[in-house]
């Protein structure tokens, strides 16, 4: 069960990149220390560990494959919530994933909701998707087409564009899922909670790495400016998986994030042996 603190109800309307971010990449400073080409987060190793992580935030599990199937109305103003990044209704984001999983399989069961996911695209409205849809998406949670859709999604849109800013960063592999946290529950546009501006804060006290900074140092302002971030929305201002999840690793100086990793979400804890 998703913690209601958790959700996609991570993004405005308007903190949708959508596809610009898969042609357009973040300023890049003009170096990165060597560090970071040994240690990425698209490590599969490194990627499964960052999946366990944001699911313990958003699903209360270690287990975000079972998340594919996932649907609800969470009341955060969103619609829908779904999957496992938690793509919502009123965001955008589902709306662009249904898209992708009818062009590679057209007739499948969500591509009659198009028209209504168009529809209901930033508002919290359920027009046109009551009842049948959330059973619909269970159902096509089953095809291995939709999972990879999501899984593109994901990368597309959250994942690689957090990880492509860390290592221009310089940051280690904490650095760069801490990045990739933020752009999930904040996404990235111009409000003042997105996460470009969530590091522009930061970068008004600190600097990372590859601008000459100490990565610890930076990323504690980093923190420091999510935290505040979050806290302007009731919604996020259970800041638990900062407080007792990243700040953790980041006070053992765990920059690789190398198990056994212990944290706590909402006041559960979670092992990664």
């Amino acid at each position: 069960m998703r913690h209601p603190s958790a959700p996609a109800g991570r993004r405005t309307v308007l903190a949708l990149f959508g596809a610009a971010l898969a042609t357009t990449p973040f300023l890049k400073p003009p170096r990165a220390t060597a560090s970071v080409a040994a240690a990425g987060l698209d490590d599969p190793a490194k990627k499964e560990i960052a999946m366990q992580l944001v699911s313990s935030a958003e699903n209360s599990s270690l287990d975000w494959k079972a998340q594919y199937q996932y649907i609800e109305d969470i009341g955060d103003g969103r619609g829908y919530t779904a999957g496992i990044i938690g793509f919502c209704s009123g965001t955008g984001d589902m709306l662009d994933l249904v898209e992708l999983y009818t062009a590679r399989k057209p007739g499948n069961a969500l591509a009659r909701y198009l028209p209504a996911l168009r529809e209901v695209d930033g508002s919290d409205s359920h027009a046109g998707l009551d009842p049948s849809f959330p059973g619909d998406w269970r159902r096509a949670a089953r095809d291995a087409e939709f999972r990879r859709a999501q899984d593109d999604e994901r990368d597309r849109v959250y994942f690689d564009p957090a990880v492509r800013q860390g290592k221009a960063d310089g940051l280690r592999v904490l650095g760069q899922f801490a990045y990739y946290d933020a752009i999930v529950m904040h996404g990235d546009g111009g409000d003042p909670t997105s996460f470009r501006n969530i590091r522009r804060r930061a970068l008004r006290t600190a600097k990372p790495p590859a601008q000459g900074g100490d990565e610890v140092t930076y990323l504690h302002a980093f923190l420091n400016a999510r935290v505040w971030a979050m806290r302007q929305e009731e919604a996020h201002s259970d800041t638990s998986r900062v407080d007792t999840a990243q700040r953790v690793f980041l006070n053992r100086r765990n920059l690789d994030l190398t198990p056994p990793l212990d944290w706590k979400v909402y006041g559960d804890s979670y092992h990664i042996g």
